[in-house]
């Protein structure tokens, strides 16, 4: 099963155990994988055969060679057999993470290489419109296609359908920590229905926790009776080593999924990797990257993206500003000393939203603030103009930091920009933040803004600096959309 970037498990595979054991008879695997899997078969050839339409229907009347028509007739049966090859229809990669859309374009790539060679060596010409077009266009149909896919996977997991059901097993307080974030990020997939921990904890969990408590001898008991069909170990676990093997053991043939919890919180992705030393399967974590090419990278297509969304947003601007300097005397901009990448500190713009003298109001009003950490927030602010809480719902008022993504100050995604005040209170952990430029965007805009607690928002900001890529970068702007039209957490 893929991790989310919050929540690293890993799969484990049973070894041969010693002497073979009669397998309890346990609940069967979900039933809702192979359906969904066989829905995005569907939905690939659904792909393929636009694709071919979208190329004949463009390109025919240019290419007089009539093979380009049956070389997609083809590819349509191809394109599910190079999917499924790939592992894109894995159980593992189906729900979350970005592994199944990194099939998709191997899978593309696959499809490149192996019809160029093939129509080569036919000496068939079917045209550029092929490589050039069509295959590329598959790859993305296919992407949004699956995208679509897992939508309305989340919808059905967050009505409580398509969740696997899981026993946590190790510690009590790794356990509970464990618990409370599966219970948190739902989307993952994972259902918890029950504990297994040390006898030394099964009081203090009991009382924290709903859910039902047993010992690290009752897992098969307990899955067999609340009908799981996942146990996840945490690293906590007593003799965490051979525990584990014993357990593996005796989930031989019971179709229940073993998950090992490395206990690396917010270290994800590609910085994990299983590494074999003599035999020894030993868990890598490579070091971030904060520096090199792919930084480099980045800063390139922020400026740009920056400067291509300026020109194409200055009549926006215009009415913007046009708006704030009628309804309310003041500036039209709103300039405020941040704290950006390694402690330098600059200054970011945004449309005004408040009164002029909202800063020396604050102190009038610090007794309502609602922000349970450093932050300052409060729903209905007295100090917004009305054009303002407009401005702020739809988050048109950060507009204006696409001026300091250009001068390199900030960046198009990265943690939220802290007020000197703020930082002046980190500690070491939280300092992390500042490894990285902020963003006009991030993980934090994405999952509630101005609704997440204080320790929410800083593990999100700590997440995308240890796990930071390009990809993630794309995925986190792509989704910004929705969450600033449907307004979650903005005021």
């Amino acid at each position: 099963m893929s991790s989310t970037p919050g929540t690293a498990v890993l799969n484990v595979v049973s070894p041969s155990a010693p002497a073979v054991q009669e397998a309890p008879q346990l609940r069967g695997p979900s039933t809702w994988p192979p359906r969904y899997a066989a829905t995005l078969v569907l939905l690939d050839i659904l792909a393929a055969v636009l694709a071919g339409v979208l190329v004949v229907g463009f390109f025919q009347p240019t290419v007089t060679d009539p093979i380009l028509f049956p070389a997609f007739v083809v590819l349509v049966p191809m394109w599910p057999l190079l999917l499924a090859a790939t592992g894109a229809y894995s159980a593992r990669f189906l729900g979350t993470g970005s592994d199944e859309y990194l099939r998709i374009a191997r899978a593309a790539l696959v499809l490149l290489a192996f019809s160029g060679f093939a129509f080569y060596a036919a000496q068939l010409y079917v045209g550029r419109a092929l490589v050039v077009f069509g295959v590329p266009m598959l790859a993305l149909i296919s992407v949004l296609a699956h995208a679509a896919a897992r939508r309305v996977l989340r919808a059905l997991r967050d009505r409580g359908r398509c969740l696997k059901r899981v026993i946590v097993v190790g510690r009590g307080g790794a356990v509970l920590g464990l618990v409370d974030q599966l219970t948190r990020e739902r989307f993952a997939g994972l259902q918890v229905v029950g504990t297994c921990v040390t006898a030394a904890d099964r009081s203090r969990v009991a009382q924290l926790t709903e859910l039902p408590v047993g010992g690290l001898d009752d897992v098969l008991e307990m899955a067999r009776r609340l009908g799981a069909d996942t146990v996840a170990v945490t690293s906590a676990s007593e003799t965490a080593a051979e525990y584990l093997r014993q357990l593996s053991w005796q989930l031989e043939g019971t179709d229940l999924e073993l998950l090992v919890a490395p206990g690396l919180i917010e270290v994800a992705g590609p910085r994990l990797h299983i590494r074999p030393f003599e035999g020894l399967p030993l868990l890598s974590v490579e070091q971030p990257k904060f520096e090199g090419w792919r930084r480099v990278v980045k800063g390139v297509v922020d400026r740009s993206a920056a400067l291509v969304a300026l020109v194409l947003a200055a009549p926006l601007f215009l009415a913007i500003g046009l708006a704030v300097a009628l309804t309310s005397p003041g500036p039209v901009l709103y300039r405020q000393e941040r704290v950006g990448v390694n402690g330098s500190r600059f200054t970011m713009l945004k449309f005004r939203s408040m009164v002029v003298d909202a800063d020396e109001r604050r102190a009038a009003l610090h007794g309502q603030n609602q922000s349970d950490g450093l932050l300052f927030k409060l729903r209905v602010d007295p100090r917004v103009t009305p054009v303002g809480r407009w401005l702020r719902r739809l988050s048109l008022d950060e507009l204006p930091q696409l001026l300091n993504v250009l001068g390199g100050s900030m960046a198009l995604v990265g943690p939220r920009p802290p007020l000197p005040a703020e930082v002046a209170q980190y500690d070491s952990s939280v300092s992390r933040r500042l490894l990285v430029k902020p963003g006009l965007t991030g993980l934090w805009q994405i999952s509630g803004r101005s609704d997440l607690a204080w320790e929410e928002a800083v593990r999100l900001d700590l997440r995308y600096v240890e796990n930071w890529t390009l990809a993630m970068d794309l995925k986190i702007i792509w989704k910004t959309a929705s969450a600033v039209l449907a307004s979650r957490g903005a005021y």
